[in-house]
């Protein structure tokens, strides 16, 4: 079914539209072969509070962006390729129902979507999507996911001393290894990993001590499965890595 998309009128105009809705600031997204598999909104967890996100799959890549007039306009255009991808179910807690991890080398966050068959049609299609492309390209599933960052609103106190407290004076930090909300004392040494910058990125002295004695996998602890907390208003609401949706995501 793909294989016959990949040249059609239908497929080439609705990919065309994508572009547009995004504008000059958008990336290209017409190359030969590819396919629009779907296209929804789900509300993606940000580091202060969930959002709504508009996302595209595509039989390659996923791309998501910040929505300013549904089905118009889009920006912040954000595009994953999907052989870098796996993703995991999350449990339902509270509010937060229909949700999943999307996890990458570069970055990982989790989704939620309106209702448990299209959280399920939406797992469905990105997983096939994964599975043809790695069976094409030869390639193995990526084992290296970034962090997924714990939210603001989950932490009043820093994750690793468990003392320092956030102030608009004492901000939060996120490590880039772990994904723990931290204070400026605790996250002060940088180091570089490769998957997600060029330059050395703040990481928590935790993760700095293993790293630097080659422990690598130790550095990420296991992460809940529920993410109620997160829509609880934070008591400071404060953070200085310009990361949120908002800015750079």
């Amino acid at each position: 079914m793909v294989d016959r998309l990949a040249n059609s009128e239908a497929n080439t105009r609705r990919i065309n539209i994508v572009e547009h809705c995004f504008g000059a600031a958008g990336q290209p997204l017409t190359i030969p072969g590819r396919v629009l598999i779907g296209e929804g909104v789900l509300t993606k967890l940000c580091r202060k509070k969930p959002k709504a996100r508009q996302f595209f799959l595509f039989n390659d890549i996923l791309v998501y962006g910040n929505i300013v007039i549904q089905k118009k306009k889009y920006n912040k255009q954000h595009i994953i390729p999907l052989e870098n991808v796996t993703i995991d179910s999350i449990k339902d807690e509270g509010d937060l129902r229909n949700g999943w991890l999307i996890k990458t080398p570069t970055k990982s966050f989790a989704v939620y979507a309106a209702t448990a068959t299209e959280k399920s049609e939406w797992m469905n299609h990105i997983n096939k999507c994964v599975t043809d492309l790695l069976s094409k390209s030869g390639k193995t599933p990526s084992n290296e996911h970034a962090a997924v960052w714990v939210p603001d609103s989950e932490a009043t106190v820093c994750m690793r001393c468990q003392k320092a407290k956030f102030t608009p004076v004492n901000r939060r930090h996120h490590c880039r290894k772990c994904g723990f909300v931290v204070c400026g004392p605790c996250s002060e040494k940088r180091f570089l990993l490769p998957s997600q910058s060029s330059k050395p990125v703040r990481i928590c002295d935790f993760c700095y001590d293993l790293l630097s004695t080659g422990d690598m996998a130790a550095c990420q602890p296991p992460r809940s499965d529920t993410y109620s907390q997160s829509l609880k208003s934070p008591l400071n609401d404060v953070s200085d890595d310009d990361d949120d949706d908002d800015s750079s995501d």
